[in-house]
C-alpha cells in the first residue's frame, strides 16, 4: 500500500452545490474542521459538482460565503470535481488495463428483476454483464469487479463496521452509461490526490465506505481514517436535508447560534457565555477543546435546529 506525500492531519468538507447548507451540512463542516484543527492539520473544501443537472446556479458561492460566516476557512485552493475529468479517466484506464473493470448495459429495471436480493442501498447486482458482455455499441457503464473478501474498518465514532461486497453490494459502478463519473471513484481519487487522511462525514455514508476502501486497495492508495457523525433529525424523525427544503441560514439565526447548536449536537460542552462571542472566538475554542469521544453514535433530534 502506498503512502501519501503528506505527514500532518488533512481533513475535508465536500458539499454538493445543490442549494444552501442545511443544519446537517453545518454539523459535518464543524466536526471535520474541529477534528483536524485539534490535530494541527489542514482543512480542505471540495465541491462535488459531478452531477451537473443537479447543480444550482450560485450555490457554490452561497456555500462558501456561509462557511466563511461561520469562521470556517479552508487552507488550500478549492477543488471542483467537474474540473478533474482527465484524472478520473486516467484512473479508469489504469483499472481497465489491470482487467478490474467491465462494461455493463443493464437498466435499473433489469437489475431489479434479476437481483438475488435487496441490499442496504438497493438491489445487489448479479454480475449479468460480467458473465455475458454486451454485444452492441450503445453506451455502457463501467463496473468494478468485487471479491468475496470482507472489508472491515474501525470507524472513530461508529466502531467496527464490515461488509462482504460481492454479496451485500455486488460489482459497483465507477462510470455511468451517460459518461458521468461515479461518486465512489471521484471521492477516492480526490482524497488520495489531496493527501486526505481523515474523512469526517454523515452516518448515511457509512455503507459506502467499504466500497471506497476496496477501491483504495485496488489502486494501491493509503486508506484514510473515517469518522461518521450522527445525522440531524427533525422533530418528526426525518433526516434534515436540502431535499426537504430545510435551511438554517436565515436573518433570524446568527452564525454564532448555528455554531453553538452544531457543537451542542456533537456533544461538546460549550460554555454558555460563548453564545455572544464572535465566530472566530467560538471556532478557536472548539478547535482547542473538541472531544471526539463526546460525539454520540446514533442519529438524534436537536430541538433548536433551524427549519
Amino acid at each position: 500500500m502506498t503512502t501519501t506525500p503528506y505527514t500532518s492531519a488533512i481533513g475535508r468538507f465536500a458539499p454538493s452545490p445543490t442549494g444552501s447548507l442545511h443544519f446537517g451540512s453545518v454539523v459535518a463542516a464543524v466536526a471535520s474542521f474541529c477534528m483536524v484543527k485539534k490535530l494541527g492539520g489542514e482543512w480542505l473544501v471540495r465541491i462535488e459538482d459531478l452531477d451537473q443537472p443537479r447543480v444550482v446556479a450560485g450555490a457554490t458561492d452561497t456555500i462558501l460565503c456561509q462557511l466563511e460566516s461561520l469562521g470556517l476557512y479552508w487552507d488550500r485552493s478549492i477543488i471542483f470535481q467537474s474540473q478533474r475529468s482527465e484524472r478520473y479517466r486516467e484512473i479508469l484506464d489504469q483499472l481497465q488495463k489491470d482487467q478490474r473493470l467491465y462494461p455493463c448495459d443493464c437498466s435499473r429495471k433489469e437489475i431489479l428483476a434479476s437481483a438475488p436480493h435487496i441490499g442496504e442501498e438497493g438491489p445487489i447486482y448479479p454480475g449479468t454483464c460480467l458473465r455475458q458482455p454486451p454485444q452492441h455499441s450503445k453506451p455502457t457503464a463501467l463496473r468494478l469487479k468485487t471479491t468475496t473478501e470482507t472489508v472491515s474498518f474501525d470507524d472513530l465514532i461508529q466502531g467496527r463496521y464490515e461488509q462482504e461486497l460481492a454479496h451485500e453490494v455486488g460489482d459497483f459502478t465507477l462510470r455511468r452509461a451517460d459518461g458521468t463519473f461515479a461518486y465512489q471513484l471521484a471521492a477516492v481519487v480526490d482524497d488520495h490526490d489531496s493527501g486526505v487522511n481523515q474523512v469526517v462525514r454523515g452516518r448515511d455514508l457509512l455503507s459506502s465506505t467499504p466500497r471506497q476502501i476496496f477501491l483504495f486497495r485496488q489502486l494501491g492508495f493509503s486508506i484514510p481514517q473515517y469518522a461518521h457523525i450522527p445525522l440531524a433529525l427533525s422533530c418528526n424523525g426525518e433526516k434534515i436535508s436540502k431535499r426537504h427544503h430545510q435551511v438554517c441560514f436565515t436573518p433570524a439565526v446568527t452564525p454564532q447560534t448555528l455554531l453553538f447548536q452544531a457543537l451542542t449536537f456533537l456533544g461538546q460542552d460549550v460554555p454558555c457565555d460563548l453564545k455572544t462571542e464572535k465566530t472566530a472566538i467560538i471556532v478557536e475554542w472548539a478547535s482547542r477543546n473538541f472531544v471526539l469521544t463526546r460525539i454520540p453514535a446514533q442519529d438524534h433530534c436537536i430541538s433548536t435546529a433551524c427549519d
